[in-house]
């Protein structure tokens, strides 16, 4: 079964899809898949074919998220209905009005907020990472993240946070409203960080 074919057939089940929302998601469901191909293309991804899998959890809360920002973008009350079904099938937080990058990907995705913040592209997540916003002086910031970034499990990266390229996020590593220079491993939690150069 298809991707597309796979998501419909849950959506009339779980949240009873209408006839004009499911043509709304066929309009838009080559331009997912596209993007959703896109965005895996750079990171190697054995399980990775020409049709897109929705028995990989990578794959398809990629493409999920996609189909639910290009119906959010035709203003489509279906956008709601995917985002929803990517919560409960992936358990992962990848809301429609959040721009992820071209090139994004991630592993083990559970638990996992991807808030508002500006990405960099080739971005990869694993599990129990957030990002997010947070109040500084009376003011809602949001991190803004470079190129090459890595954030592993249990990861944060909140508030008037700015992360240089190339940089590897260690395990329950903490950063708020902190500076990350380009090149850089960090470890540790706020403001504790410890920040190491890159050698690769």
């Amino acid at each position: 079964m298809r991707i597309e074919e796979m998501a419909i057939h849950q959506l009339k089940n779980i949240f009873a899809l209408t006839e004009y929302e499911e043509k709304e998601i066929i309009s838009v469901s080559d331009i997912a898949e596209k993007k959703a191909k896109k965005a895996l293309s750079g990171f190697n991804n054995k399980y990775l074919r020409a049709d897109l899998s929705p028995f990989n959890s990578v794959i398809n809360c990629n493409y999920l998220y996609w189909l639910s920002r290009e119906l959010y973008q035709i203003h489509s009350g279906a956008a709601d209905k995917v985002y929803y079904l990517n919560k409960m099938l992936n358990s992962v937080d990848l809301f429609y009005a959040i721009e992820l990058p071209e090139e994004w990907s991630c592993e083990h995705p559970l638990g996992t907020v991807m808030g508002r913040a500006k990405y960099g592209n080739h971005f990869f997540f694993y599990q129990g990472c957030t990002v997010g916003g947070n109040y500084n002086n009376g003011v809602l910031q949001y991190p803004v993240i470079g190129n090459n970034v890595i954030m592993y499990s249990d990861s944060k990266i909140i508030g008037n946070s700015v992360i240089g390229d190339n940089v590897l996020i260690a395990a329950n590593t903490y950063i708020k409203n902190e500076t990350i220079p380009d090149n850089s491993i960090v470890f540790g939690q706020s403001p504790n960080l410890i920040i190491k150069q890159r050698k690769d």
